[in-house]
Protein backbone atom coordinates (compact mmCIF):
# COMPACT_ATOMS: atom_id res chain seq x y z
CA UNK A 1 0.00 0.00 0.00
CA UNK A 2 1.43 3.41 -1.14
CA UNK A 3 2.00 6.30 1.45
CA UNK A 4 -0.02 8.79 2.02
CA UNK A 5 0.23 11.97 -0.56
CA UNK A 6 0.11 14.08 2.63
CA UNK A 7 3.26 12.27 4.09
CA UNK A 8 5.88 12.54 1.27
CA UNK A 9 3.93 16.08 -0.24
CA UNK A 10 7.06 17.71 1.36
CA UNK A 11 9.65 15.17 0.68
CA UNK A 12 8.27 15.79 -2.74
CA UNK A 13 8.52 19.52 -2.54
CA UNK A 14 12.69 19.54 -1.86
CA UNK A 15 13.13 18.60 -5.46
CA UNK A 16 10.28 20.13 -7.47
CA UNK A 17 11.37 23.35 -5.76
CA UNK A 18 14.82 22.89 -7.46
CA UNK A 19 13.04 22.20 -10.76
CA UNK A 20 12.95 18.61 -10.51
CA UNK A 21 10.66 17.04 -12.45
CA UNK A 22 8.47 14.04 -11.26
CA UNK A 23 7.27 11.08 -13.33
CA UNK A 24 4.28 9.66 -11.40
CA UNK A 25 3.74 6.87 -14.40
CA UNK A 26 5.72 4.65 -16.08
CA UNK A 27 4.53 6.27 -18.98
CA UNK A 28 5.91 9.63 -17.50
CA UNK A 29 9.38 7.31 -16.94
CA UNK A 30 9.39 5.98 -20.01
CA UNK A 31 9.02 9.48 -21.83
CA UNK A 32 11.79 10.90 -20.14
CA UNK A 33 14.49 8.02 -20.81
CA UNK A 34 13.63 8.15 -24.59
CA UNK A 35 15.63 11.37 -24.68
CA UNK A 36 18.61 10.03 -25.57
CA UNK A 37 21.10 12.89 -25.92
CA UNK A 38 22.55 14.82 -23.89
CA UNK A 39 22.60 13.87 -20.04
CA UNK A 40 20.04 13.16 -17.42
CA UNK A 41 19.60 12.40 -13.73
CA UNK A 42 17.31 10.32 -12.40
CA UNK A 43 16.76 10.13 -8.71
CA UNK A 44 14.81 7.62 -6.64
CA UNK A 45 13.36 9.57 -4.05
CA UNK A 46 12.63 7.82 -0.14
CA UNK A 47 11.14 9.19 3.18
CA UNK A 48 13.51 7.35 5.31
CA UNK A 49 16.11 9.59 7.52
CA UNK A 50 19.07 9.15 5.19
CA UNK A 51 16.65 10.37 1.97
CA UNK A 52 15.99 13.52 4.52
CA UNK A 53 18.96 14.14 5.92
CA UNK A 54 21.67 13.38 3.12
CA UNK A 55 20.16 12.52 -0.37
CA UNK A 56 17.66 15.08 -1.00
CA UNK A 57 19.76 18.23 0.82
CA UNK A 58 22.97 16.61 -1.13
CA UNK A 59 21.16 16.33 -4.69
CA UNK A 60 19.93 19.74 -4.01
CA UNK A 61 23.41 21.74 -3.29
CA UNK A 62 24.87 19.55 -6.67
CA UNK A 63 22.40 20.83 -8.70
CA UNK A 64 23.53 24.83 -7.69
CA UNK A 65 26.53 23.85 -9.19
CA UNK A 66 27.07 25.71 -12.92
CA UNK A 67 27.60 22.10 -14.64
CA UNK A 68 24.72 20.03 -14.23
CA UNK A 69 22.47 17.39 -16.21
CA UNK A 70 20.36 18.46 -19.05
CA UNK A 71 17.39 16.84 -17.50
CA UNK A 72 16.39 15.97 -13.73
CA UNK A 73 13.61 13.97 -12.98
CA UNK A 74 12.28 11.77 -9.54
CA UNK A 75 10.08 8.65 -8.79
CA UNK A 76 9.02 8.35 -5.23
CA UNK A 77 9.33 4.84 -3.58
CA UNK A 78 7.01 3.77 -1.95
CA UNK A 79 4.02 5.92 -3.72
CA UNK A 80 4.24 6.00 -7.27
CA UNK A 81 5.32 2.38 -7.42
CA UNK A 82 4.62 1.91 -11.03
CA UNK A 83 6.89 4.90 -11.76
CA UNK A 84 9.71 3.19 -9.65
CA UNK A 85 9.12 -0.08 -11.15
CA UNK A 86 9.44 1.04 -14.58
CA UNK A 87 12.56 3.47 -13.21
CA UNK A 88 14.58 0.84 -11.97
CA UNK A 89 14.02 -1.19 -14.92
CA UNK A 90 16.31 1.22 -16.34
CA UNK A 91 19.15 0.16 -13.59
CA UNK A 92 18.36 -3.70 -14.59
CA UNK A 93 21.92 -4.65 -13.57
CA UNK A 94 21.80 -2.99 -9.76
CA UNK A 95 19.86 -4.24 -6.94
CA UNK A 96 16.20 -1.88 -6.21
CA UNK A 97 17.70 0.69 -3.61
CA UNK A 98 16.27 3.74 -2.22
CA UNK A 99 17.25 6.43 -2.30
CA UNK A 100 19.64 6.17 -5.46
CA UNK A 101 20.59 8.51 -8.09
CA UNK A 102 21.55 7.39 -11.62
CA UNK A 103 23.21 9.69 -14.27
CA UNK A 104 22.84 8.59 -17.89
CA UNK A 105 24.76 10.10 -20.42
CA UNK A 106 23.20 9.80 -24.24
CA UNK A 107 21.03 7.00 -22.71
CA UNK A 108 23.65 4.98 -21.34
CA UNK A 109 24.01 4.41 -17.54
CA UNK A 110 27.30 6.01 -16.26
CA UNK A 111 27.03 6.47 -12.85
CA UNK A 112 25.09 4.95 -9.66
CA UNK A 113 24.96 6.39 -6.34
CA UNK A 114 23.01 3.77 -3.91
CA UNK A 115 21.62 3.76 -0.46
CA UNK A 116 24.60 2.31 0.87
CA UNK A 117 26.75 5.26 -0.48
CA UNK A 118 24.33 7.90 0.95
CA UNK A 119 23.91 6.84 4.40
CA UNK A 120 26.45 7.66 7.32
CA UNK A 121 27.41 10.51 5.09
CA UNK A 122 26.42 14.25 5.26
CA UNK A 123 24.79 16.34 2.32
CA UNK A 124 28.22 17.86 1.24
CA UNK A 125 29.29 14.49 0.85
CA UNK A 126 27.00 13.26 -1.64
CA UNK A 127 26.63 16.67 -3.64
CA UNK A 128 30.32 16.81 -3.73
CA UNK A 129 30.64 13.27 -5.26
CA UNK A 130 27.46 14.47 -7.67
CA UNK A 131 29.36 17.42 -8.69
CA UNK A 132 32.31 15.50 -9.63
CA UNK A 133 30.11 13.00 -12.37
CA UNK A 134 28.56 16.48 -13.58
CA UNK A 135 31.94 18.18 -13.89
CA UNK A 136 32.97 14.90 -15.88
CA UNK A 137 29.78 14.69 -18.01
CA UNK A 138 27.97 17.69 -18.40
CA UNK A 139 28.41 20.53 -20.95
CA UNK A 140 29.90 23.88 -19.52
CA UNK A 141 27.21 26.10 -19.61
CA UNK A 142 26.78 28.97 -22.23
CA UNK A 143 28.00 32.33 -20.48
Amino acid sequence: MPYSPLLVKPMREELTSVGVKELLTAADVDAFMAEKSGTALLIVNSVCGCAAGMARPGIRLALSHDRRPDRVATVFAGQDLEATARARSYMADIPPSSPSVAFFKDGELVYFMPRHRIEGRNADAVASELAQVFAEHCAVPAS
